[in-house]
């Protein structure tokens, strides 16, 4: 592999979902391939790269406007007799890659998610023109990305981590009326169980000791197993529990018509896998579902949840929330608001509705925005009430704390609980990297915090240990 030139920069800027986080890992893996280095400012990059999201509000305009501002800085640099190339990738890209180049002259580049083994050609070839890359090749790009990103980052130059992303499912087939990921993403695919193995196992070699498997949907996931029978997530899960040093496991994102028996039995006799679940709803009114399409009742999510929480009681349980959409009435938003007491979320996301293109809910009667803020309003104040009631719920508890960097403090450590909390402690920075006993002492809006207790548990062995 080419070493880095330190004269060649690229700084990616990353929007959206976990998905998106690791896709720029992988991006930047794949351009340190031809030499790039990352660099923490467009200022002083030679490539630009903005890897978008098109779920959030405004998403196609927000991006718009950082072009906008990039684009002064590619004059001033032209200025200088620098050349710098900006690229947009993600589902903005994939979405709307044609019309982007239409509006912004100033993008050389346009690369969807599943054309990311191709970026160091496509750069290159955007040094020569204007370049638009949107084809769908999701197995493709598994299988070119697995052999560009083999070599273990801190090669690289990365800095050390100890909780890391790994995807093992994309795109979705569930069509919800709301949504755009079968359009950006394309249909849902598996990575094969060896590739996943793999990139665990590299990982755990670099000291990551938490492991979080992503997928639009991701317990989807289908593949085949060592005995030639068919694997869903939870098999998968038992068989990277079996990697030294991996000790954490969780996944994100789930569908609520994909929690299968086998994967509710991992959360009952599976210890790495934490007892954190995200499980969205999107609305509590059975009327708004059916208008969703997303292919579950009400009753059906609560028995779920139910079973799920007999199989692993204390779970911490976070959903999604889309209030406003089309049809929307009071009535339908209070059945929200009840399913938030029904379930008591430890946290959840709530977004307004605003219509995709090409979606079939974009073309329904919309809500008035100020009802939507006002449901929004309300919304939120519940499920920050929710919030509360399980941190306060957690204090005098004991529980094991991955430590994963210092605090704004000196003097002060902050991990991730089981439940994916933060938690903040006073400690030894030597205590990075390391799983430690903490007993919860006080609650926080949004964070945990405890003491020391006695102990320590340091990473399993690597294979390598392990077979010696």
């Amino acid at each position: 592999m080419k070493t880095p030139d330190p004269t060649r920069k690229v700084h990616i800027r990353t929007y959206g979902c976990q998905m998106n986080v690791y896709d720029s890992e992988r991006m930047a893996d794949a351009l340190a391939v031809a030499g790039y280095a990352p660099v923490d400012s467009p200022e002083s990059a030679d490539l630009i790269l903005l890897n978008t999201c098109h779920i959030r509000e405004k998403a196609a305009e927000k991006v718009y406007s950082e072009i906008g501002r990039l684009r002064a800085l590619k004059i001033r640099a032209a200025a200088e007799g620098r050349s710098v190339t900006i690229g947009v990738a993600g589902c903005v890209a994939q979405a709307e890659g044609d019309e982007i180049m239409r509006r912004a002259p100033a993008v050389d580049l346009v690369v969807g998610p599943q054309s990311y083994q191709r970026l160091p050609d496509l750069v290159a070839a955007a040094g020569r023109g204007r370049v638009v890359a949107t084809d769908f090749a999701v197995a493709e790009k598994f299988d070119a990305l697995d052999r560009m990103t083999a070599r273990p980052r801190a090669a690289l130059g990365a800095t050390p981590r100890y909780a890391a992303f790994l995807t093992v499912q994309e795109g979705c087939d569930k069509f919800c009326a709301f949504c755009v990921v079968p359009y950006t993403r394309g249909a849902e695919v598996s990575r094969p169980v060896a590739a996943i193995v793999a990139e665990a196992t590299r990982l755990a070699a670099e000291g990551v000791r938490e492991v979080t498997l992503l997928g639009q949907n991701v317990n989807a996931w289908r593949g085949e197993g060592p005995d030639g029978n068919d694997l869903g997530l939870g098999r998968l899960l038992f068989r990277l529990a079996e990697i030294p040093g991996i000790d954490r496991l969780r996944y994100t994102t789930s569908h609520p018509n994909d929690m299968d028996d086998a994967l509710i039995a991992a959360h009952r006799d599976l210890d790495a896998l934490m007892p954190y679940l995200h499980l969205p709803v999107q609305s509590g009114s059975d009327r708004i579902l059916a208008a969703m399409n997303r292919r579950h009742r009400r009753a059906d999510y609560l028995h779920t949840i139910d079973r799920i929480r007999a199989a692993r009681p204390g779970l911490a349980l976070a959903g999604d929330f889309i209030v406003g959409f089309p049809g929307e009435t009071e009535e339908d938003f209070a059945d929200s608001l009840r399913i938030v007491d029904e379930v008591g979320y430890a946290s959840a996301f709530s977004f307004k509705y605003s219509p995709r293109p090409g979606t079939p809910a974009a073309a329904m009667e919309q809500v008035p925005e100020p009802v939507m803020a006002g449901r929004l309003a309300r919304l939120q104040a519940a499920i920050n009430a929710s919030q509360a009631r399980f941190n306060a719920s957690r204090v005098g508890e004991p529980a094991e704390v991955l430590f994963e960097r210092t605090g704004r403090h000196p003097g002060q450590i902050v991990g991730r609980s089981p439940w994916l909390s933060p938690v903040q402690v006073d400690g030894d920075p030597a205590l990075i990297g390391s799983i430690r006993p903490v007993t919860i002492t006080a609650a926080g809006p949004n964070s945990l915090f405890g003491t020391l207790a006695g102990g320590v548990r340091g990473p399993r062995p690597l294979m390598a240990e392990a077979a010696a």
